[in-house]
């Protein structure tokens, strides 16, 4: 990252903010560029890359001549930035409107949009100052993207770039490689939907993304136009819903709880010729579905204790899950370091993001003086170290004079930072499409969430949002995340009750690892979603310590009147963490394929080591270790166990046992 471009990128723009008349090349050249620039040609060179990297970011630089002279003469045009260009509007938010907001900017578990909507909420908080406001007791709802190809889908899109992939055909079967104009990405069904132009097919059409069998590519030399207008959401509300179907599954005698009470109609007679014969020590079931992949995943998970006899596809859709996990079981070892702390797909940076955050930290300091440097640093993500780099290079800009006042003044000798000359950056840049839509994204998936939906503040912002993004508000039309309101409303809605006056539940709950129903007392602590997934953090008194139990999973909850003890608190960290880690856990190594590679933040690895094929070697910790060849199973050759040795070849095994029932 070069210091001194981004430098010469803020002097610049400081240059050209403040002049009225504008300024000439030669002036520019002899401050600005003074000492930088060799011969002419190459300071006009270096010139015209600089206007076109302030104009990425919005910011136009006028050009202006002297009456009766044209342009193309140096020594008579001048060039300047009208003070309003690219700023942000003011914003103005009541007290419930930041707080619907503040829900909708921790929406995005992770992916490039949870950055962006941290980004798009800094410059609001810049703007003015961000009421004293407090979340909903205990509810911190959350989307979780379709794993690494989302990120990529999503920077082709805004970028206008076409991507190819290769796609199981849900109609065929069969793996097709496909090269897409990406107009959209939507959540519909359970499933996240790319949208976009076929260029094989020369149609519109929709994809699937957990049908697709390899990483992204973009495109990046070729550009292309979306239609006007096009909202993703009212396209992916044209999908037919899938017909409901019937499977027959055999299952192991006593085994598999959850599955058992799902099973439809009456049991089969013995003289019912119609229904296949189950084999001696298992049962057959008739199970309700609509996606053939979606029941495959759960039943491949089963491994030997389901059978999935009709229809054929699903027994076909099972059986390659399996086999694809088995092979990439059998597969050799790779080589690899663990790195000390879990590795992500981290882009370079540049002058320009450099100078993007800067752009952004001088209104927030003038907004928010006092702060401890370290706050500073952690509502930027960055380290104190960068921070303070950026903050040394802040103090050394300023207008081309260079005169002490000319500078931009930037304390922080006790380790709290103010600023007293701002130099018209004291208003934050307009929202990129990224920040549009991921704040506006979020603020339409909250729509039903109770608590939240009631009363106007969600509409009311929504609209405040939309007319200050401008033109990038309206390109969020391309994205569509799920809404995130419970199905169980009266489940949520008890836990709720429960969180807020503090008492103790009595909970019947189906555990499907553990293959158990169990009766506990909980004190409940939070709600929290993945997508319209709801499951609420509790201290077990069974067990002595923290749980999370999925409320569809729930199957009865009253208070017992008794009152939740004071001094339990939830775990650490915003969101809420799916598994919670005991001292007598097993540390796993994992492979994980590209495509499987976010598991790791699913299952929050403690070390990773990066594979030259995109995947990586993860360290996991597991409580039950019985459940590992169902994890293996259920992601179909995108996961597998490396160490403890004796995990793998139990996992091989089991899964060996597996297809041996489907005549593999």
């Amino acid at each position: 990252m070069s210091a001194s471009r981004t430098e010469r990128l803020l002097n610049l723009l400081i240059a050209l903010l403040n002049t009225r008349y504008g300024l000439r090349r030669s002036e520019l050249r002899e401050t600005v560029y003074r000492g930088i620039a060799g011969n002419e040609v190459s300071f006009g060179r270096m010139f015209e890359r600089d206007k076109a990297d302030l104009r990425k970011f919005g910011f136009e630089v006028e050009t202006l001549t002297d009456l009766g002279w044209s342009e193309d003469d140096p020594a008579t045009t001048r060039y300047r930035i009208g003070k309003e260009s690219n700023r942000l509007p003011d914003v103005d938010l009541g007290p419930e409107e930041w707080t619907v907001l503040l829900l909708a900017s921790q929406l995005w578990e992770r992916a490039a949009l949870g950055t962006a909507a941290q980004s798009a909420l800094r410059k609001l908080q810049s703007s003015g100052a961000a009421a004293n406001v407090q979340l909903p007791p205990g509810v911190q709802p959350r989307i979780k993207p379709a794993g690494q190809a989302f990120d990529d889908l999503v920077a082709a899109m805004h970028a206008k770039h076409p991507v190819t992939f290769t796609y199981l055909a849900g109609s065929t079967g069969s793996e097709e490689q496909r090269t897409v104009e990406p107009w959209g990405l939507g959540s519909r069904f359970g499933h996240w939907y790319l949208m976009g132009y076929d260029r094989a097919r020369k149609a519109a059409r929709h994809f699937r993304l957990s049908r697709f069998t390899s990483a992204v590519a973009t495109l990046d030399r070729e550009q292309f136009t979306p239609p006007r207008d096009f909202n993703i959401r009212q396209e992916l509300g044209q999908l037919p819903e899938l017909p409901l179907r019937t499977a027959v599954v055999d299952v192991r005698a006593g085994r598999l709880l959850a599955l058992r009470h799902r099973a439809v109609g009456p049991d089969p007679s013995p003289e019912d010729e119609s229904w296949p014969r189950p084999e001696p020590g298992y049962e057959g079931f008739r199970v309700q579905y609509r996606d053939p992949e979606v029941l495959a995943e759960e039943l491949a998970s089963y491994g030997p204790d389901a059978l999935a006899v009709a229809p054929t596809e699903l027994a076909s859709a099972v059986r390659r899950r399996l086999q694809a996990a088995a092979d990439f079981s059998d597969g050799p070892v790779p080589t690899f370091r663990f790195a000390a702390a879990p590795a992500r797909p981290v882009r370079v940076r540049t002058s320009e993001d450099q100078l993007k955050r800067m752009l952004q930290l001088v209104p927030f300091l003038v907004h928010n003086q006092g702060l401890h440097i370290q706050d500073v640093a952690q509502r930027f993500g960055i380290s104190r170290k960068e921070l303070e780099d950026d903050l040394q290079i802040l103090i050394c800009s300023g207008l081309p004079e260079g005169y002490p006042d000319d500078l931009l003044d930037i304390q922080w000798e006790n380790d709290h930072v103010y600023i007293t000359q701002d130099l018209d950056l004291k208003k934050p840049v307009r929202f990129t499409v990224e920040e549009a839509c991921a704040l506006l994204t979020g603020l339409e998936s909250l729509n039903g969430l109770p608590g939240v939906a009631e009363g106007g503040a969600l509409e009311s912002v929504t609209l405040k949002l939309l007319a200050a993004a401008g033109e990038e508000g309206l390109r969020a039309a391309s994205l569509a995340g799920p809404e995130v309101a419970p199905a169980d409303a009266a489940t949520h809605a008890t836990v709720l009750r429960a969180i807020e006056s503090r008492s103790q539940l009595r909970l019947t709950y189906l555990s499907p690892q553990r293959d158990t129903v169990s009766e506990r007392d909980v004190d409940p602590l939070r709600l929290y979603s993945v997508d319209n997934t709801w499951y609420f953090e509790a201290y077990c008194h069974a067990v002595e310590g923290l749980r999370n139990f999925r409320l569809d999973r729930v199957q009865d909850v009253h208070p017992n009147g008794m009152p939740a003890p004071a001094g339990t608190t939830p775990s650490k960290g915003v969101p809420a963490k799916l598994f919670t880690p005991n001292d007598d856990d097993t540390v796993v190594t994992v492979q994980l394929t590209r495509q499987g590679r976010g598991l790791a933040d699913d299952y929050y690895a403690e070390r990773t080591a990066e594979l030259d094929d995109g995947g990586l070697v993860a360290e996991i910790r597991f409580g039950n270790i019985e459940w590992l060849p169902m994890f293996v199973a259920q992601h179909g050759g995108s996961a597998r166990i490396l160490a403890p040795a004796d995990l793998a070849d139990a996992a091989r095994s089991w899964l060996a046992a597996s297809l041996a029932r489907y005549g593999g």
